[in-house]
């Protein structure tokens, strides 16, 4: 800092006003402004990690064999087999070198205690290995006991006193996490930090790690309140990263211009374990093999590239390629069964929120004579379990309900219809309406659908329900006419939603009750960008991102439509709530909790009545103040008219006229000439 004060003086440079915020620095430029990893990113282009001799494993306990026997085997590429310079025979032991140490170590579990035959059983190390054991003393000596140091509590947020959740703010060149006390209609800090990302900010899926994104890698921070650095993940020139659902793997990706223009962009992938920061599995290739499906991201690459199965136990993961869907699995991070699953045409698949089952999509061949399908296929069998054909269809988008319970499928086709499968097909009232949103009630059957083709399209609410042979059947709750909404936003617990107009609505905002299907309110948040639940369904964010030069922030409103505070931040880029990990209590137990809310409930009753006791008081305090302010404001200005009493005396003539009962009033009347006006009157003579 003392650098650029210097500069600055140089220079003429006021610094104090410069406005900070708003300065944008050029792409990859940053004038010597480091951010939080400055060890990592002391040089721009740090060279790609020496792995050093852990990708060679050492196989012992081999046959002995002549030359000839081996010379083929030694044209594969990595293996390297010694020989007796007399003999000219092996001597029973091979060097195999490997792309990766993942590679490596893979081998080496599955050919440890390999049998060749009765005398020949193989032993299999790592080279590093040999170092380490080469290092153990001759002599024993007891361990060093180190006193224990708890680690950081890095889900103290679910032991707040007053129940609050968290959320991350960036703006600026400033990284903020804030609790939403909602009792005292404010935010309240609990860290800041300035250039705390090169990039952007994500919290992990269960909110136990908060990740930054730098140039050089990325870093993921936890704690109560200081957010220390947990891990960091080496990957220059990093663009992107995702977590997996239950927190075990942290994904990385970048993309590299190629040297020559005609080659595509080379793309390199990371997965990491998140505890420990070892690679788990790299991939380093052609930007051509990620282009197929999911949302554009970064030089046209599919994002996320992989998708996660299984529910919580990050057991599989999946990515789509050309007529295939390679599905891998964590344990070793190997195709299942050695192989992709093949699949003539597939555009997209979608994993079951909580079961190791994937849906796929296959659209129209020939020209309409073969029916585009969804399949379900569970893994790690790959054996087909059920099929629907849907005709005259041009695309498809899936939908699994929170539960896996179902799947439903937006179907487009020529007259716009809407199905829902495997076990119920139906249409809207009128065929011809287009589908504008779908979203699934979490945790429930509801679900809801915009559609129609006109400024103000409707809003319809369905719910599946069992009739006999444990068969669902849709049927329609209501149809909201005329509603100047685009999106949908369900609350997290059910029950609620929020009906929204984003872009060219301009922000306009229901909140409804489906219980019960009626409005609660309507709000407005112009130029709305964003809108998000807490994970607790009690509170909603809406947010102008610098997607717009204007009205940047965020606004906090209650589940029923009650706006609670507003907060401005120029130049505002992101916000998120931080997630909560899956509640501990029993099915029983919440349904305790239900039934006897108004008993539970009583303590927060009384704590809410102490906050409003200390809201009043600081209201009174602040009253009180403000008189202060002002008496002394009046006082001062009384005590100023005295001292010039004298001064003023001298003005009039040494008559003091301050005193309103010495003032002499007199009456003046005036004549005032209002107007003239000219006019010729004819005259008769022979009259007089």
């Amino acid at each position: 800092m003392e650098v650029i004060d210097a500069r600055a003086r140089e220079l003429g440079i006021d610094l104090d006003s410069v406005d900070v915020d708003s300065i944008t620095l050029p792409p990859g430029e940053d004038f010597d402004i480091l951010s939080d990893d400055e060890d990592l990113l002391q040089n721009e282009d740090i060279p790609e990690l020496e792995i050093g001799f852990a990708n060679i494993i050492v196989v012992d306990n081999l046959p002995v064999v002549p030359r000839e026997k081996y010379e083929k085997l030694e044209n594969e590429g990595g293996l390297w087999m010694p020989t007796d310079p007399e003999t000219k025979k092996t001597q029973g032991y091979c060097f195999i070198e490997f792309n990766t140490p993942q590679e490596a170590e893979f081998a080496m579990e599955k050919t440890r205690g390999y049998k060749l035959d009765k005398s020949h059983i193989f032993a299999v190390n790592m080279f590093d290995d040999f170092e380490k054991y080469m290092k153990v003393p001759d002599e024993w000596a007891p361990a060093e006991i180190k006193s224990y140091t708890p680690g950081e509590n890095l889900l103290k947020l679910l032991t707040d006193d007053k129940a609050r959740d968290q959320f991350v703010i960036r703006a600026g060149t400033f990284t903020e996490v804030y609790w939403n006390d909602a009792r005292r209609a404010m935010p309240e800090l609990v860290y800041q930090k300035q250039y705390w990302t090169d990039s952007y900010i994500q919290w992990s899926p269960l909110g136990t790690h908060l990740a930054t994104v730098h140039r050089q890698g990325a870093q993921v921070w936890g704690g109560d309140d200081k957010f220390v650095r947990l891990m960091r993940f080496a990957h220059p020139q990093l663009k992107l990263i995702d977590f997996s659902p239950g927190e075990k793997y942290l994904i990385t990706y970048s993309s590299h211009e190629p040297s020559n223009p005609r080659d595509t962009h080379r793309v390199v992938l990371n997965i990491f374990d998140v505890r420990t920061g070892k690679v788990m599995w790299e991939f380093k290739g052609s930007a051509d093999d990620f282009t197929t499906g999911g949302n554009m991201g970064v030089s046209g690459v599919s994002w996320p590239i992989f998708r996660w199965g299984g529910g919580r136990d990050d057991k599989y993961f999946a990515r789509l390629g050309k007529n295939v869907i390679s599905v891998y699995d964590t344990e070793t991070f190997a195709l299942i069964d050695k192989k992709s699953l093949k699949v003539e045409n597939v555009v997209d698949f979608s994993w079951s929120p909580t079961d190791p089952i994937i849906s796929l999509f296959v659209p129209e061949l020939g020209g309409g004579n073969q029916p585009a399908r969804v399949s379900l296929v569970p893994i790690p069998g790959k054996e087909e379990i059920r099929q629907k054909n849907l005709f005259s269809v041009s695309d498809c988008k899936m939908y699994w309900q929170n539960n896996g319970e179902y799947l439903a499928l937006q179907v487009d086709r020529y007259t716009k219809t809407k199905k829902n499968i495997p076990i119920e097909v139906f249409e809207l009232d009128n065929k011809n309406d287009k589908i504008i949103a779908f979203a699934w009630e979490p945790k429930g059957r509801r679900f809801a659908v915009i559609h129609g083709d006109g400024p103000k399209p409707d809003i319809s609410f369905y719910i599946m329900k069992a009739v006999n042979n444990n068969v669902s059947r849709v049927s329609k709750l209501t149809t909201l006419k005329g509603k100047q909404s685009n999106a949908l936003f369900w609350s997290p617990a059910g029950r609620f939603i929020v009906l929204a107009g984003l872009m060219g609505f301009n922000g306009q905002l229901e909140f409804f009750n489906v219980d019960d299907l009626e409005p609660m309110a309507t709000g407005e948040h112009f130029m709305a960008t964003d809108i998000m639940w807490d994970p607790t369904g009690r509170y909603l964010a809406t947010a102008v991102t610098s997607v717009h030069e204007m009205e940047n922030g965020f606004q906090i409103w209650s589940f029923n439509g009650k706006q609670i505070y507003n907060v401005s931040k120029d130049h505002f880029y992101q916000f998120q709530w931080r997630p909560r990990p899956p509640s501990l209590l029993t099915p029983e137990k919440e349904e305790d909790i239900s039934k006897n809310l108004k008993r539970y409930s009583k303590k927060y009753e009384h704590e809410d009545q102490d906050v409003h006791h200390l809201l009043d008081e600081e209201e009174r305090k602040r009253r009180m103040r403000l008189q202060e302010v002002w008496e002394a404001w009046v006082a001062k200005w009384k005590q100023l008219h005295e001292e010039e009493r004298a001064f003023r005396m001298q003005l009039r003539g040494a008559e003091d006229s301050d005193k309103e009962e010495e003032a002499e009033y007199k009456e003046i009347e005036a004549e005032e000439l209002v107007d003239v006006t000219e006019k010729t009157v004819a005259f008769d003579l022979d009259q007089e």
